[in-house]
């Protein structure tokens, strides 16, 4: 879409933002602006105030550095859940993900990433610090590996298993049920919660590279 095609700055300017979300092209774009032209004053005003509050007001949990209105997360500040298990994802997407299978009652550590030398992303670039000064605590008794399973995922993995090898907390990793090279926020919910609960020691994946 040429800029001339548009009568207005300011609806070529909104059309401009939107489309710097992912997955939204322009076309996409000019939909939604018009979308909000179409709504009231007070409804657009709550759309955006509640993006301008986000980005202002959220936290990141001191625990698992899941996203939070508070210091910890609704999730490690549940006594219901299982404290002794923790599952390691790559992102905040991927708690959703493994939250919405409702077969994990445990806890969770968000590394912020996977390892990836070509991307420029180290160990220490990564929240894996913090998870051994979790396992260190003594209170943990399972850490469950449920990275994507892509090579930067296993390299990952792999990594964090090395580091952990002498603490004797079991180490476990989800079921390939999920296909190689898929990303862990794309599986179905029946597939990703089957993986959960046929997990398997980490070093019997290692027997099968």
């Amino acid at each position: 879409m040429s800029e001339n095609q548009f009568s207005s700055a300011l609806l070529e300017n909104a059309v401009n933002e939107f489309a710097k979300f992912p997955g939204i092209g322009r076309k996409s774009a000019l939909r939604l602006v018009l979308y909000l032209l179409r709504q009231s004053m007070e409804d657009v005003e709550n759309f955006g105030n509640a993006f301008i509050t986000l980005r202002k007001e959220i936290k990141y949990c001191r625990v698992c550095h899941n996203i939070s209105d508070a210091d910890t997360c609704r999730i490690c500040s549940d006594k219901k859940r299982d404290t002794s298990s923790v599952c390691v994802v790559e992102n905040i997407k991927d708690v959703l993900s493994v939250e919405n299978t409702q077969q994990f009652s445990g806890l969770y550590h968000v590394l912020g990433g996977v390892i990836s030398p070509m991307d420029g992303i180290s160990p220490s670039d990564l929240n894996i610090k913090s998870l051994i000064e979790r396992i260190e605590t003594g209170t943990v008794k399972e850490v469950i590996l449920a990275l994507s399973p892509t090579m930067e995922g296993d390299t990952t993995n792999f990594y964090i298993y090395k580091k952990l090898a002498e603490s004797g907390v079991t180490i476990t990793t989800i079921a390939r049920g999920i296909a190689i090279g898929d990303e862990l926020e794309y599986a179905d919910e029946i597939t990703l919660g089957r993986s959960i609960l046929n997990r398997t020691p980490f070093q019997d994946s290692l027997k099968t590279r």
